[in-house]
């Protein structure tokens, strides 16, 4: 019995919504291949992510704070909301003011801080990372092993090593780069639920349009 309500309780314990901003052990800077994105989601939306001039690689999708094991949510907070003129200026790193707004209210809540400061944190943690131009320069759709792109950030982030990044497929793409940070901003390792790399020998890559 014991176990089984503890079974029934543990998701909520782990990834629980409206705890108390700032607090959290580290973030998680998700960077997602917009082509990808696009395929899946965003040209159903005819976002502007997806514009034929948009010409979007490695776009910020979050900067999460994150527990060592699951994840705030939802936080309560005295911080005020950010503007459309916040969120607009995020468009350029994230593809859509709407994704900034979203990644506020989920997980921009949880820092502790406020959404100039938080929006500016973002950033500065997607400045520091070197996307890879390698990926950049493709013509054309391939199929490639997921750790192929790991392969790349690492040589590009000297200070990254395997447990510090993770990369993510789905519907047999190539999706996402997550790599986790400290609240300095420096890479650290992921926790255990964070560091599920896609195993994936022939995931679909596309190139940028």
């Amino acid at each position: 019995m014991r176990l089984l309500l503890a079974l029934m309780l543990w998701p909520t314990l782990v990834w629980g919504e409206g705890e108390r901003a700032g607090t959290f052990d580290y973030y998680v800077l998700a960077l997602s291949w917009s082509p990808t994105w696009c395929a899946l989601e965003g040209n159903g939306r005819q976002s502007p992510q997806c514009g034929a001039d948009a010409d979007n690689g490695w776009v910020m999708h979050g900067l999460w704070p994150q527990f060592h094991r699951g994840y705030p949510s939802y936080c309560r907070t005295t911080a005020r909301d950010p503007s459309r003129g916040q969120t607009r200026a995020m468009a350029d790193i994230m593809g859509d003011p709407g994704a900034a707004w979203y990644q506020w209210k989920k997980h921009g809540r949880c820092a502790g801080l406020s959404a100039d400061d938080y929006f500016a944190t973002a950033r500065r943690a997607y400045d520091n990372i070197t996307r890879p131009e390698v990926f950049r320069k493709l013509d054309r759709a391939v199929k490639l092993p997921a750790s192929v792109i790991e392969d790349a950030f690492i040589k590009d982030n000297p200070t990254l090593t395997p447990d510090m990044i993770t990369i993510t497929c789905k519907a047999n793409r190539i999706q996402e780069a997550r790599i986790c940070l400290s609240k300095s901003l420096s890479p650290v390792p992921c926790g255990r639920d964070v560091i599920r790399d896609c195993t994936m020998q022939d995931a679909l890559f596309a190139p940028i349009p």
